[in-house]
């Protein structure tokens, strides 16, 4: 006689130790998945502690970084770490910075954190730049507003009329995504006074004020090359001290200097332009620094080689040529530029 369905049914129905057996098999398989996460995939420390910044420096490698997590204690496990951080749609890089990190968050969190945007920007910039490059070199790096540039170049930076040029030092810098313009200026003026501090005492025994110390060395900065800094410095010191004009063409290009192209190649038609700045037109020294100088064109501007000569220019290599007299110099002109 066949089994009714029912029979069948309550035949094939696991017995109450199999399930038991299988419900101790879950409850060891959960156990051992959680004991696995926490080892790989869990915070360091659980317990919430104050973050603390962690720097990525510019260049570091994928597994340097995630070594140094590990060592710091910041995760557990550097596979569970690159697993996380896949999985947030990090690449193979890790954008240099400052994050805000703690042993508190678990892996998840860590990888999520590395794939934004670091809270601390490394930003450099170099000497010889104007205040409104430096504008737009950090609007762009740190997302200022049109209206947080204007009020860098136009007020932040002009605090008083010695601080409008040359004291915003070109360095690399680690900036707060949320710093405040103004603070960012402060900033900089304040790595200018260490930079400019152990030439004080030469600005004071040479009977120079720090500001025409300044003006002569962002003049330096872009009139001359790195080896021939010494030399234009005392060719402009000579034309300071005989009453000439400076004549020098980066004055020119201060003034036309625009959004696009801060320095612009000089033209003829320049030097009668009308502007304090223009050297051609006006003895003496510019009213304040055309951009801020490397400590290398302070020290010659304190210190300019002891030369006869009135004039000098680079030929196409760069190579500086200096004369005494201004034929001499007519007669360099068409000899290097000609």
């Amino acid at each position: 006689m066949q089994p009714s369905f029912l029979e069948t049914i309550r035949a094939r129905r696991p017995s109450r130790r199999h399930l038991i057996a299988v419900g101790i098999a879950g409850i060891v398989f959960l156990f051992g998945f959680v004991l696995v996460y926490a080892r790989y995939f869990g915070p360091v420390t659980p317990a919430a502690i104050p973050v603390t910044e962690f720097i990525v420096a510019p260049d570091s490698e994928f597994e340097t970084i995630a070594q140094e997590l590990k060592e710091r204690g910041y995760i557990r496990s550097m596979t569970a770490f690159r697993i996380a951080y896949g999985t947030r749609g990090g690449t193979r890089e890790i954008r240099e910075g400052g994050y805000m990190i703690s042993p508190s968050m678990d892996v998840w969190t860590v990888g999520e954190l590395f794939s934004r945007p670091p809270y601390l920007a490394w930003i450099t910039f170099p000497p010889g730049w104007r205040k409104e490059q430096i504008a737009e070199h950090f609007a762009k790096k740190l997302n200022w507003t049109d209206e947080e540039k204007t009020r860098f170049i136009e007020v932040d930076t002009a605090p008083t009329f010695e601080q409008i040029e040359g004291v915003y030092f070109g360095d690399t810098y680690l900036i707060p995504s949320d710093q405040a313009p103004a603070q960012v200026a402060a900033r900089l003026r304040n790595r200018f006074q260490e930079a400019f501090a152990p030439y004080a005492k030469q600005t004071v025994a040479k009977n120079v004020t720090w500001t025409e110390v300044l003006i002569m060395a962002s003049l330096i900065e872009r009139e001359a090359a790195k080896n021939d800094k010494h030399l234009v410095s005392g060719v402009l010191w000579n034309r300071i001290n005989d009453g000439m004009r400076l004549q020098v063409d980066a004055t020119l290009q201060y003034i036309r200097g625009e959004e696009g192209n801060w320095w612009p190649q000089p033209r003829s038609e320049d030097k009668s332009l009308e502007s304090p700045f223009n050297t051609y037109k006006y003895s003496g020294l510019p009213p304040h620094p055309i951009a801020n100088p490397s400590l290398a064109s302070i020290e010659a501007a304190l210190n300019p080689e002891d030369t006869k000569c009135m004039y000098y220019l680079h030929d196409g290599n760069g190579q500086i040529h200096c004369s005494v007299t201004y034929a001499g110099h007519v007669a360099n002109v068409k000899r290097y530029l000609r």
